[in-house]
């Protein structure tokens, strides 16, 4: 039996449109999807946190991690699946089934009110790893959707500088061409190491690469004696 053969074709339904019979083909022959359906993963994305991990290794021995942009929920299965002990708290606007051992807020990330929380969600740990895997919903405009979707990354780099413990890593979702000068700027004063990647799980068609800051140099201590 050839590859081709196995190989599953969608008949364009009368209330399908021919871009949504595309999609349904492409998830029927995806290997990542038929492994993640496999495996227990709820989606796809679990893979690119795992090949990341494989290539940077931010997994090994965290404690706590924050999961930005938590749904459906396949980042944090791998972090409890290779980190069991890790406190691990998740925000998203969609609603997220529950995850054992995960903090899950549904939420606003960009209210006022969710930094704290997640820290709350923490029990009070400090964290050691963020992640995002944040994007704006699209409008259709490429530089529009470019913009609020690096307003999101941004927001989230800020916050994994206010509450990571030194020698913590953050790992971010951003768009094609990686993240832009100011981020970048941003990455390098605050961590040893900044690098860009895409992980064989992402799409070759995707627009989506990944940034990864490790090593975080810690905030500089308050002056016990302001002038």
């Amino acid at each position: 039996m050839t590859k081709d053969s196995l190989h599953v074709r969608v008949k364009t339904a009368r209330r399908r449109s021919a871009q949504s019979t595309r999609w349904l083909e492409r998830q029927l022959n995806d290997p990542y999807v038929k492994r993640a359906k496999a495996e227990g993963y709820r989606s796809r994305a679990a893979y690119k946190l795992i090949e990341l991990d494989e290539r940077f290794h931010f997994l090994r021995g965290v404690r706590a991690v924050v999961d930005l942009g938590l749904a459906p929920g396949g980042w944090a299965q791998v972090v409890r699946k290779q980190c069991p002990k890790a406190a691990v708290a998740g925000i998203d606007l969609l609603e997220v089934d529950p995850i054992p051992g995960v903090a899950i807020l549904q939420m606003d990330f960009m209210a006022d009110e969710a930094p704290a929380a997640l820290l709350t969600a923490l029990g009070g740990q400090v964290a050691d790893l963020v992640l995002s895997d944040m994007a704006a919903n699209t409008v259709g405009h490429q530089q529009t959707d470019h913009l609020r979707t690096m307003g999101l990354v941004e927001a989230a780099a800020y916050f994994a500088v206010d509450v990571l413990k030194p020698g913590g890593a953050f790992v971010a979702k951003v768009l094609a061409g990686g993240a832009d000068n100011d981020l970048v700027t941003l990455l390098k004063k605050n961590f040893t190491a900044v690098k860009h990647a895409k992980p064989p799980a992402s799409r070759k068609g995707s627009s989506e690469w990944y940034v990864v800051a490790q090593g975080f140099k810690g905030r500089p201590e308050p002056d016990a004696n302001p002038v």
